[in-house]
């Protein structure tokens, strides 16, 4: 990423994971004003406080059931964004992903929005937020389907699942909170998606998680800036003379995809995770869930309710 004359900037980043290549932010910026800033490209839409948050940065390995199972993603569209005096608020239109459109039949288009007012209370933060997702298919043999892995992204199989569902179109609204002073946060998130089936009831999906965090190591403070969590920065890093930062978080987690005679079943769960910072740009995270799942896609012999541990670690470096 970079900065080009008349305010402009520009962004390209491409994953790499599983063999091959995706690109993931491709973009123009435009800064109006302090204030105001344009996006233009392949770039995220308003999804809610995690989903703003990068991955560098998030409590747990992955972020909670519903992002990846209500299909949040980047897309290519046009979007601003104005953030002064304790507000952000984001608005723009987008078709699809970039590999999505490669379908000369998708003619599909979204509006997603986004607001937070983000006050300071004395020494704590805090962020108050709620974002909106309308989306029309366009394509009268359109389908949606709701699914998520369980809790560790290392696995391709979907205990809960909701399988195709022919849809119209797609109504998104979440909720936010979050409440920071120095080392500790609270966080709860809330969304629910609506299927859009004209002539059949249309099933609503729901998703959340609240999570409670706390860095024990002297000194050491949440990371938060713009409406999203931001790098920890370890008052004493290690080669300094310190040991870094070390932050332990606890999270539940609920996604309930059954609704209007569609049984995607459910998944609730219990995270545990460990962080320790040890420079700015150094993290290592131990993350444990125990998971309760309810009308599974995927049995366990016999039984479509059952319980599920989940294990992962992480080492990251970014530059």
């Amino acid at each position: 990423d970079g900065s080009l004359p008349g305010n402009f900037g520009y962004r390209v980043e491409a994953d790499i994971a599983s063999s091959s290549v995706e690109l993931t932010d491709v973009y123009l910026t435009y800064d109006a004003s302090d204030a105001l800033s344009f996006t233009l490209g392949h770039h995220k839409t308003f999804s809610g406080l995690e989903d703003t948050t990068s991955d560098l940065f998030t409590s747990m390995l992955e972020r909670a059931a519903f992002h990846s199972a209500f299909g949040f993603e980047r897309r290519v569209g046009f979007s601003g964004e104005y953030a002064a005096n304790d507000f952000v608020v984001q608005l723009g239109v987008f078709t699809d992903d970039a590999e999505a459109l490669g379908d000369d039949g998708n003619d599909s288009f979204s509006l997603d929005g986004r607001a937070v007012f983000s006050p300071k209370i004395g020494s704590a933060q805090l962020h108050i937020g709620g974002s909106a997702h309308f989306r029309e298919l366009n394509d009268g043999a359109a389908t949606v389907r709701y699914r998520t892995r369980p809790f560790v992204h290392t696995t391709d199989t979907r205990l809960v699942d909701t399988g195709s569902i022919a849809a119209t179109g797609e109504r998104n609204f979440g909720l936010e909170f979050a409440y920071i002073n120095g080392p500790f946060h609270a966080t709860v998130e809330g969304r629910r998606m609506t299927a859009r089936r004209p002539g059949l009831p249309d099933p609503t999906f729901r998703g959340g998680y609240a999570e409670v965090g706390m860095l024990i190591t002297p000194g050491d403070k949440t990371g938060y800036r713009n409406g999203a969590f931001n790098r920890i920065r370890p008052v004493n890093p290690v080669g300094e003379g310190g040991i870094g930062a070390i932050q332990i978080n606890a999270r539940y987690d609920r996604l309930d995809l059954s609704d209007e005679g569609i049984v995607g079943g459910r998944q609730q769960a219990l995270g545990l995770s460990a962080i320790w910072v040890p420079t700015d740009y150094v993290r290592f995270l131990v993350n444990y869930g125990h998971l309760w799942i309810d009308d599974a896609a995927v049995l366990a012999g016999a039984d479509s309710d059952y319980q599920v541990d989940a294990f992962g670690v992480r080492a990251q470096v970014d530059f």
